[in-house]
């Protein structure tokens, strides 16, 4: 029976990493190596992340410098950038990609703000859903005899436990990113 909410709680972890990596891509306007490191890059052949051919480092909050391992790959890393659209114009030196983050405008911030509640909502009715799925297969099997009443009621509780805690966990996450969005 422990196996049904082990299993419950898996799901939501799984849900609750999906929604980290969502919002880790929601721009802030701050520079973070997130925004370009799995921009892919034509090189050696094949298509690379820029973090496989490059070193990505912030040396000021609106800064992002790209340092290609191989000065050849400068072109193909800027035209990557461009190709990627993510609204920051390359600027090539002949050395490193020099990408200045612009500031979000006061609207942009409140659109943004605004994603981040509506992906978050998305991962919550996730959530919700594995609770009622779960809360279904309690039902069938006490129904079919395989769970006792006090055991169903046990099991359920727990699954409203976790589904609160995992809401929780998610609300967190909504509220960094949102303080980000407002402060950056």
């Amino acid at each position: 029976m422990e196996t049904i909410i082990d299993d419950a709680e898996v799901r939501m972890q799984k849900t609750l990493n999906f929604l980290k990596r969502e919002l880790a891509n929601i721009h802030t306007g701050r520079a973070t190596p997130r925004m370009v490191e799995d921009i892919k890059v034509s090189a050696y052949g094949s298509e690379l992340p820029i973090k496989q051919v490059a070193t990505i480092s912030i040396p000021e909050p609106r800064l992002i410098i790209i340092s290609p391992w191989d000065k050849s790959l400068l072109t193909e890393i800027e035209r990557a950038i461009q190709r990627a659209n993510i609204g920051i114009n390359p600027q090539n030196d002949g050395q490193v990609i020099r990408l200045v983050v612009p500031p979000l405008s006061e609207e942009r911030r409140r659109g943004m703000v605004d994603l981040v509640k509506r992906i978050t909502e998305q991962h919550r009715v996730a959530l919700r859903n594995i609770r009622r799925d779960v809360i279904d297969k309690l039902r069938k099997m006490k129904k079919e005899g395989e769970l006792s009443e006090d055991d169903a009621k046990r099991l359920e509780k727990q699954i409203d436990d976790l589904t609160k805690d995992y809401i929780g966990k998610a609300d967190e996450l909504m509220e960094t990113k949102i303080n980000e969005l407002l402060e950056g």
